[in-house]
């Protein structure tokens, strides 16, 4: 899904009247539609300072929390298509939110215009150091010995993280109680004291509890291994088979944004996430950089809700 250099070049040379037309002129604002300090506010301020340097203008990012992202991007989707109100799209807001909504407050695959992938990011399945356990079959050996016994903590119903965690349990066929935070921070801290034997977490999100030794990180969620933790093996790497769940941070725009401008930031986002310095901080906080064009995103996006639907149903995390 990444942009070759001709391609890049290609669509730079096709918007010149943007810059004649005075776009941007104004701060843009980029609304990040979860609480500050969590892995898509992490990535999501990361872009916004590259943009800043790259389109001359301010971008203001603005934390709009709840609803599994719900909020911030029906915020976004309300309004005008001018190129200066963007969100930073998810597999939770604009995948797994319609699935999990009684009456969805948008179609992702409708309501939005994609503009570009710009990061994907890996969970990590984590136990508490007094948890005996040294690797990912082994947990599943354990809840498999002691059914009903241990528990795990997630962001909420029907999070990336929580149905990282049922995907667990369906593939290797366990069963743990779930325990819903609001937010994976606390339920971080609950892991750190031992009140919780097990949980998933984007890997942003979790790395200074991981590199200050307060959980033992057992694997990634990938079918690869990821730089930010290249001795952690994959959960397909213990055995557990087929298993692949990862989140991802995209720029969507409002419907009916117009071509040339969608061009015009894809082709700026795709410059940023091309370059070794952004590369090697997003590897730093635990993400890949990655770019895409716009029609690949939406496909992404499709695909993902294919996905996850029966996962979101075996979870039960449908709101009644």
């Amino acid at each position: 899904m990444t942009l070759t250099r001709r391609t890049l070049l290609g669509t730079l040379l096709a918007t010149p009247a943007l810059a004649q037309d005075g776009w941007p002129s104004r701060p843009i604002r980029l609304v990040v539609p979860f609480p500050p300090g969590g892995p898509t506010d992490i990535m999501g301020r990361l872009l916004a300072q590259a943009l800043e340097v790259d389109l001359r203008v301010p971008v203001v990012v603005e934390n709009r929390a709840g609803a599994t992202g719900a909020i911030g991007s029906t915020a976004v989707m309300q309004s005008p298509p001018d190129g200066y109100t963007l969100v930073v799209g998810t597999l939770g807001s604009h995948a797994l939110q319609p699935l999990i909504a009684k009456t969805p407050a948008y179609d992702p695959r409708r309501d939005f215009t994609p503009v570009a992938l710009f990061a994907t990011i890996a969970n990590v399945l984590m136990v508490h150091p007094g948890v005996n356990v040294r690797s990912a079959a082994e947990l599943v050996a354990l809840l498999k010995a002691e059914p009903g016994k241990h528990n795990y903590g997630s962001a909420g119903i029907g999070s990336p993280i929580h149905l990282s965690a049922v995907l667990l349990e369906a593939v290797a066929g366990v069963q743990a109680q779930h325990i819903p935070y609001r937010g994976s921070a606390p339920a971080i801290q609950d892991l750190q004291g031992g009140r919780l034997t097990f949980m998933f977490d984007a890997v942003p999100s979790a790395m200074g509890a991981i590199q200050g030794n307060a959980v033992r990180a057992l694997a990634v969620t990938t079918p690869n291994r990821i730089a930010a933790l290249p001795d952690l093996p994959t959960m397909q790497e213990a055995g557990i088979r087929p298993y692949d769940a990862y989140t991802w941070n995209a720029i969507f725009a409002p419907p009916r944004t117009p071509e040339p401008l969608v061009a015009r930031l894809n082709a700026a986002i795709g410059a940023i996430t091309a370059r070794p310095e952004f590369r090697a901080r997003a590897t730093a906080l635990g993400a890949d950089a990655a770019t895409s064009t716009p029609e690949a995103l939406r496909a992404l996006v499709a695909a993902e809700m294919e996905k996850w639907r029966g996962i979101v149903e075996t979870a039960g995390a449908r709101e009644s």
